[in-house]
């Protein structure tokens, strides 16, 4: 199989689909891979780097995808790139496609076989290829946060971990899975007061077991979200419903209690968003306010950091990458049900209920495709 990596476009992306290490292990097994040059600039892997894991440094993206089997992104490809898929191609990356109509129907269209990362599941009912992005992301969410509190940026001006004599910044966080347990270890990390809000009884346990006088684990009422909104100088909203929208679970009206300057930190804004005011930003513009709090949205939160998080991603996709090509999708799906859980779209059709339901489209099983 060819396999092809071009480079990421979206604003302020640097991350890569395949390190160099991941490059040599696929030609090990008797692969070719093509890479755009500098595809791999941001995370300080240079032409040569492939070249030397056996990689053929083409000129363009237009090259790559017009050339190659199976494209390994990491984000959504954008409306250039989907124009370049054509069918049967197989595309392997994020999608995130619930809040995004028109790349869905782009996909569609192209009658390429997307397969998404966020979708793969394990056999203990996680999302493997989710989890470190997810786990780098609620880390930089209390790092993104307490720089969005300083006051230059329209914040409180709070220091999450205060000083002797005065307070900690009070940190909540919406959501205990992955995001919200990377975020509670830094805030608590950094001395700050800690409030984590969550449904499943199971999670509850596993965090207070985890934190203990650390942070205050509470179950998520409405009752409870609005008074702990009313309290806090920073929130991380870490909620996620596999392959769907976010539920908004802040509304407008509910800004209205809150401290002036407090910071809203939106990790959910890849499925749209748990914030009814949020809306996606990019590093280059990532801040705006709203009735007075601040508003941090990008959609892309790794990329801020792409070398640890592209070797993080890499060594959860690559498994499933040397799968495919070894196998090719229909055997490698055949015989892995979670690695079909990640079939979002196939050949013109959409396999994936929770986005169909989000987008009031026609979807199939995926197992009717095999």
């Amino acid at each position: 199989m060819i396999i092809g990596v071009p480079k990421e476009i979206k604003n302020h992306e640097y991350r890569v689909g395949l390190t160099p290490e991941s490059v040599a292990e696929l030609i090990a097994d008797g692969h070719d891979v093509w890479v755009e040059t500098l595809a791999g600039a941001g995370i300080g892997s240079l032409d040569q780097d492939y070249l030397d894991a056996g990689a053929v440094i083409k000129p363009d993206a237009a090259t790559v995808f017009a050339g190659c089997d199976m494209i390994v992104k990491v984000k959504e490809p954008q409306a250039v790139e989907r124009a370049m898929l054509r069918p049967g191609q197989i595309l392997y990356t994020y999608l995130h496609l619930a809040p995004d109509p028109e790349q869905t129907r782009e996909l569609i269209d192209s009658g390429a076989v997307c397969i998404a990362y966020e979708t793969v599941t394990s056999a203990q009912g996680g999302l493997p290829l989710l989890k470190p992005m997810s786990q780098v992301a609620g880390r930089l969410s209390i790092q993104a946060g307490a720089n969005a509190l300083q006051k230059e940026n329209g914040g409180r001006g709070v220091l999450l971990g205060g000083v002797p004599g005065v307070n900690s910044g009070k940190v909540l966080i919406i959501g205990g899975g992955d995001v919200g347990y990377n975020a509670a270890l830094m805030a608590v990390g950094m001395q700050a007061d800690v409030t984590i809000l969550e449904r499943s009884n199971d999670v509850m346990a596993k965090l207070s077991y985890e934190f203990g006088v650390r942070a205050n684990i509470e179950r998520s009422t409405p009752a409870v979200m609005e008074q702990r909104l009313a309290e806090a100088d920073l929130v991380i909203g870490a909620v996620l419903i596999p392959g769907a929208a976010a539920p908004k679970l802040v509304t407008r009206e509910m800004l209205g209690l809150m401290k002036e300057g407090a910071v809203l930190v939106d990790v959910a804004i890849d499925q749209g968003g748990c914030f009814e005011t949020s809306k996606a930003t990019t590093h280059a513009d990532p801040i705006y306010i709203v009735d007075g709090i601040v508003h941090y949205c990008v959609a892309n939160m790794p990329g801020a950091v792409p070398r640890t998080s592209t070797y993080a991603l890499n060594a959860a996709t690559i498994y499933y990458a040397k799968r495919i090509a070894r196998d090719g999708w229909k055997e490698a799906m055949r015989d892995d049900k979670h690695l079909r859980n990640g079939l979002n779209v196939c050949e013109g059709k959409l396999t994936i209920k929770a986005v169909a339901d989000a987008q009031g489209l026609e979807w199939v099983d995926a197992e009717s495709v095999l």
